[in-house]
C-alpha cells in the first residue's frame, strides 16, 4: 500500500510530516479550479478537493490523499491571487473582518472515496497600507488563498480564530488523521516506527 498526495503544496507534506506520516510520492493532479457560475465556497471546495482525487491515477491498493483551501468572505470565493494587485485587493477586503477558511479533503482506496471538510473563522485585524505593502513585499501570499498564510508573516494581523489552525494552513490534522485510517493507512503505527 502506498500512500500517495495530491497536491504540490509544501505546507501539505509538512503537516502530515507532524503527525509521522510521509508520502510515497506526490502527484498534483492538474484540474480546472474554475469556480462554476453561483456556485458557493464550501460546495466549490468540496468539488474540488474530489476532482483533485479523481484526477490522480493510483493503483487499488493505493491511498490518494487532495485537499483544497479556500478563503470566503460571505458567499465570495477568494482563491489564490494571480499577481500582487490581487493579493491587496483580497486584504483590503478581509481588513478587519471576519472570515472563513474552507478545508476539504478527499481520500480515494480503490473505488472508494471518503470526504471531510472543516470550516474554520478568521478574523483579520485592521490593515494599515504600510502593513498590506510590507506584507506584498515579502511575496509570502504567492499561491496562498486569500492571499495571506496564516502560519508566516500574516500571522501579525489574525489576532483570533475559531477552528483548527491546521486547516488554515492547508490540511486539518485531526480529521486528515481520521481519513487515513479509516482507509487503513496505519498512522499510528507509523509515528511508533520512527520514534
Amino acid at each position: 500500500m502506498k500512500l500517495i498526495l495530491g497536491s504540490g503544496s509544501p505546507r501539505r507534506k509538512e503537516l502530515l510530516a507532524q503527525i509521522g506520516v510521509v508520502a510515497d510520492e506526490i502527484r498534483p493532479p492538474d484540474i480546472d479550479e474554475t469556480p462554476q457560475k453561483g456556485e458557493i465556497p464550501r460546495a466549490y471546495c468540496t468539488r474540488i478537493a474530489h476532482e483533485k482525487v479523481l484526477a490522480v491515477d493510483a493503483n487499488p491498493d493505493d491511498i490518494v490523499l487532495c485537499a483544497d483551501t479556500t478563503v470566503a468572505l460571505g458567499r465570495r470565493i477568494l482563491g489564490k491571487p494571480v499577481n500582487a494587485g490581487e493579493a491587496a485587493q483580497f486584504l483590503h477586503m478581509l481588513s478587519g473582518r471576519r472570515h472563513r477558511v474552507i478545508t476539504a479533503m478527499a481520500l480515494k482506496k480503490g473505488d472508494h472515496i471518503w470526504q471531510r471538510d472543516v470550516v474554520t473563522t478568521v478574523e483579520m485585524k485592521r490593515l494599515s497600507d504600510v502593513e498590506i505593502n510590507g506584507y506584498l513585499a515579502t511575496n509570502d501570499w504567492q499561491g496562498k488563498a486569500g492571499g495571506y498564510g496564516i502560519q508566516g508573516p500574516a500571522s501579525a494581523f489574525i489576532p483570533w480564530i475559531s477552528g483548527s489552525f491546521s486547516a488554515v494552513m492547508g490540511l486539518p490534522l485531526a480529521e486528515t488523521s481520521g481519513l487515513l485510517q479509516a482507509a487503513g493507512y496505519p498512522v499510528w503505527q507509523t509515528m511508533k516506527d520512527k520514534t
